[in-house]
């Protein structure tokens, strides 16, 4: 028995998890504001607990908790995270002095890579990448059936520059993916469209701005709106822009689209990524293997199981 965590930039999600992959029992709950790397671990203890209550298995009895971070790891250390204000936080010492049990760490999206590769759109294949389009963007890879995750900053793709000089990403640096292709640039992209375009359905899917989120561009596409669809479609350009990048460098047989963002309806993001591909992929260009390009099927509980699974990934 395993519990994952995955730590995401808005909440944290834990699960006790069976050998198989199977999730058990769940919880839930707001990242809430930041009051330090001793109080966060804390809490994920205290969220550790609860969820083993509820499948009712004592602590004692898990193998270890896994833990999916949105930045950098190493060994049982967060080294460093742009969207939660955390640094070298040692997660295994402090997590011991709540519950005696062993802790993994990796990325997140290096985490719902694995979920996926055993539980979900990557069974099947040994070569195989996975994009989360949330509050940031990340990738997770297997290559030749194991975990690539070098010294535990691999897979940072949303930090690769598409837009040299662009918008400002959290990580210090300009253009980044992630300020183009997470759910946060969806929303900002959102908004300034709305600036320009008074009469379109964003403001009344919007609730008169009041409440844009990353579905408000796909809500009032899916209503006709032609603003609303012109905005998705430059959305989804950016994540092609992305995904055809990492075709070209891994060439991954099958290629997953996760995250809150990456739920959108096909039509609006799925079927342009992969009409770009097609068409700008080296393979496609030259006649080779083509990725295949698909959407992640395991939801928002990727993270928590390719959390609890690490230690298969690295058999």
């Amino acid at each position: 028995m395993y519990v994952g965590i995955d730590i995401g930039g808005t909440n944290l999600k834990a699960g006790l998890v069976d050998g198989e992959g199977c999730l058990l029992a769940a919880r839930r709950t707001p990242l809430g504001p930041f009051q330090g790397g001793e109080y966060f671990v804390r809490r994920l203890a205290e969220l550790t607990a609860q969820v083993c209550r509820d499948g009712g298995v004592p602590p004692g009895e898990l193998e270890y908790v896994g833990m999916g971070v949105p930045g950098a790891v190493a060994g049982s250390e967060i080294v460093y995270t742009c969207n939660i204000p955390l640094k070298n936080v040692p997660v295994g010492r402090l997590f011991s002095q709540y519950l005696d049990v062993p802790v993994r760490l990796a990325n997140d999206a290096d985490c719902a890579a694995v979920g996926e590769y055993f539980c979900g759109a990557g069974r099947g294949t040994k070569n195989f990448a996975v994009v989360t389009l949330g509050t940031g963007v990340g990738g997770g890879f297997i290559l030749n059936g194991k975990l690539c995750s070098g010294g535990g900053m691999a897979g940072e793709v949303g930090h690769m520059v598409v837009e040299r000089g662009g918008e400002p990403c959290a990580c210090g640096r300009r253009g980044c993916w992630e300020a183009y292709a997470s759910a946060t640039a969806l929303i900002r992209m959102t908004r300034e469209t709305m600036e320009r375009e008074r009469d379109s359905l964003l403001w009344e899917v919007s609730q008169g701005g009041a409440a844009v989120t990353g579905r408000t561009a796909f809500d009032a596409a899916l209503r006709g709106d032609g603003t609303a669809r012109a905005l998705c479609r430059r959305y989804a350009e950016y994540v092609a822009v992305g995904v055809v990048n990492l075709m070209n460098i891994l060439q991954p047989e099958r290629l997953a689209l996760g995250g809150g963002v990456g739920e959108a309806e096909d039509e609006l993001l799925l079927t342009p990524v992969r009409e770009i591909a097609a068409r700008e992929s080296y393979a496609a260009r030259c006649g080779g293997a083509q990725t295949e390009v698909v959407r992640a099927e395991l939801g928002n509980d990727a993270g928590v199981i390719g959390a609890a699974l690490l230690g298969r990934a690295a058999e």
